[in-house]
């Protein structure tokens, strides 16, 4: 408690992984250690954000019940171990988990320092037992009413695939329909595979909500997402937490921008609230190859970056290091030294006393943006598992591309899904929108007809909500907003390119080319090799009173920015500010005060003008317009308009 003291550290998170502690039988709960930590964190002024200790159930409860253990892809039940190896349709788990839930509500509910339910921990994985299929097949009547729907559905007219009764849907794992984890040779039956497991693990979470909720009807709910984390539909949790929270951990190689689109799909998932950084480590991570330490400054800039995307909140895993296990040598505010005489300490200490400063100044201010760019999960899934055209198409990486061409240019950006509202943007952006769900084009067609911009790519509207082609032609129901009838693709291994010019500057075509043709849209590029040379590539379509972009094929970085930075002048949308090469900036507003973030991921010092008269948060210094500012390598200014 000292060296948090001196930390400033001012929130724990508690009880994730005790389980095995608070019920070491099937009869009994010792929660004499957890009520002298709770007693200890409110003696010492300490906010608590208490965990269920849902993520890893105790041996005892894996030996009497062992169909509670998770199948995996391969169809091998698991004995115990690991964390997140309990199946999420065992009645035996959702019972104990509910269980411990509610004891611990109903114990701590007096508490006056819980600030916030964390339930389970990092909830991800799938399962293939016999829970999890018959389970699938009560979600499938839900969804589907009839097994003639579910035949059609799932076009199992093809190799023979029909079903005549419920029991015979298995599920698609290495023993039936899979050749391999990303390929299926049925992708609308492995597609519902994604939607229901996604479902399954929900269904936990809302359970150990309510029976939280229950005791404690005033304290939010979250559980820690895992940004773009593959396996769960996000944008459906978010629908059902009090607040968003996430666990920040870029890889080594993880670019600026996407480390920053993490955070702005988090905040997208949460409706563009406000969101908190559950955890980021203080140095070094413990699972990539080479765990290589943050470099002095690293971990204040990363936090910042947070807070300027959205977040609310500043928090660290793990307090102290542990002394065995696979995290022991995982980064931590107190190291296994034991005192405060560590530059990793030394660092957070004083991130801590700068926040501490800037007290509730920047808490509740939003991320205002009139750029968005569609972030789907049905979508990602099924442009994944789709048979061809190019194994290296990869969803997340396009999305990624636009991302950054807006992000590099300091144009702020939200991540939404076809739910939101459209009309507050003026471009709308939705690389390989693969998948076209039912009214999404009719909102997307209100959108550009309204004025707004939108941009999309090759392998977009080319199928419904199953992954059944939509007839007639690509992009399917978007064909008329864009202009365009895509009649070939042409899939181009990575060593082979084709090129094309646009605005005077040659660039590179690969991946996919789209062989497409105008039905009103004007070219503004085309190819300019192979047989299909001279055929438009870039796009753009008058609709109404806006304007619609189409790009047949994957380019550079330099491509996109020059586009995006195009349309972008053309609907006047503005950076937060203008800065140098490296100098990242964002906007957050509350009313009429705004807080610019200037963020230099840089290695040297860089320079900018001061965009209006204002105050710098972390100095207290007054700036004046026009005035120029220097930046240290890897340093933050915060601007507050006066």
């Amino acid at each position: 408690m000292r060296l948090l003291k001196l930390a400033h550290i001012d929130t724990l998170t508690l009880n994730v992984f005790s389980w095995a502690a608070l019920q070491p039988s099937e009869d009994t709960y010792c929660f004499g250690k957890l009520d002298k930590i709770m007693e200890l964190a409110k003696r010492h002024g300490m906010k608590v954000c208490l965990a269920t200790s849902t993520g890893a159930h105790p041996a005892w409860m894996a030996r009497k019940y062992p169909e509670i253990l998770r199948t995996d892809f391969y169809g091998r039940r698991h004995k115990f171990g690991a964390r997140h190896n309990s199946c999420p349709n065992s009645p035996v788990y959702r019972k104990f988990s509910v269980q411990l839930a509610s004891k611990l509500a109903e114990r701590y509910q007096a508490y006056d320092n819980i600030v916030a339910w964390h339930i389970s921990n990092e909830y991800g994985g799938e399962c293939y037992c016999e829970n999890c299929e018959k389970a699938f097949r009560e979600w499938l009547k839900k969804r589907y009413g009839a097994l003639e729907e579910v035949n059609r559905a799932w076009n199992t007219s093809f190799w023979g695939h029909t079903f005549y009764d419920w029991e015979e849907i298995v599920l698609p794992d290495q023993r039936s329909e899979h050749i391999d984890e990303e390929h299926t040779v049925a992708q609308a039956i492995s597609l519902d595979y994604r939607r229901f497991n996604s479902d399954s693990i929900l269904e936990c979470f809302r359970l150990e909500y309510d029976a939280v909720k229950e005791y404690t009807p005033g304290i939010p709910v979250t559980t820690n997402l895992m940004g773009a984390y593959k396996p769960l539909d996000y944008m459906k949790w978010g629908k059902y937490l009090d607040f968003i929270s996430w666990d920040n951990y870029p890889s080594n190689e993880d670019s600026v921008s996407q480390i920053a689109m993490n955070h702005d799909l988090m905040r997208g998932v949460g409706g563009n609230k406000p969101f908190v950084l559950m955890e980021q480590t203080p140095s070094q991570q413990n699972w990539q190859p080479f765990n290589a330490l943050k470099r002095p400054g690293v971990m204040r800039l990363w936090s910042y970056q947070a807070v300027a995307h959205g977040s609310d909140a500043v928090m660290f895993f793990q307090m102290k290091r542990s002394i065995g296990s696979c995290e022991k040598y995982h980064g931590a505010v107190i190291s296994h030294a034991g005192h405060e005489h560590t530059r990793v300490f030394r660092e957070c200490a004083a991130l801590g006393a700068e926040l501490e400063k800037l007290g509730g100044e920047i808490l509740g201010s939003t991320v205002q943006a009139e750029a968005a760019i569609l972030f789907d999960w049905e979508n990602w899934w099924a442009a994944d598992y789709s048979a061809g055209p190019s194994v290296d198409l990869k969803y997340h990486d396009e999305v990624l591309n636009y991302y950054t061409a807006l992000h590099r240019q300091n144009i702020p950006v939200d991540l939404v899904c076809e739910e939101d509202d459209f009309s507050k943007y003026k471009l709308l952006a939705a690389p390989v929108m693969y998948m076209t769900k039912p009214g999404a084009d009719e909102r997307i067609r209100e959108f550009v007809e309204k004025g707004g911009t939108f941009v999309t790519t090759f392998f977009s509207g080319y199928v419904d909500e199953n992954d059944l082609v939509i007839l007639g032609g690509y992009p399917g129901r978007l064909r008329d907003v864009l202009g365009v009838w895509v009649e070939e693709i042409d899939a181009l291994p990575p060593h082979k390119k084709n090129r094309f010019s646009y605005q005077g500057q040659a660039y590179e075509a690969k991946l996919l080319c789209d062989i497409m043709h105008l039905e009103g849209a004007q070219a503004l590029a085309g190819y300019e090799e192979d047989f299909y040379a001279g055929s438009p590539v870039v796009s753009r379509n008058s609709y109404g009173q806006g304007q619609a972009y189409y790009v047949g094929t994957r380019s550079g970085e330099d491509f996109y920015q020059k586009l995006m930075a195009d349309i972008c002048k053309e609907q006047q949308i503005q950076p937060a500010a203008k800065a140098p090469e490296g100098v990242e900036v964002t906007r957050r507003v509350r009313g009429q005060e705004e807080y610019l973030f200037f963020l230099n991921h840089g290695e040297g010092n860089a320079c900018f003008e001061i965009p209006r008269d204002g105050l710098e948060l972390l100095t207290g210094k007054a700036c004046r317009k026009g005035e120029v500012m220097e930046l240290e390598a890897k340093g933050v200014a915060v601007l507050k308009n006066c």
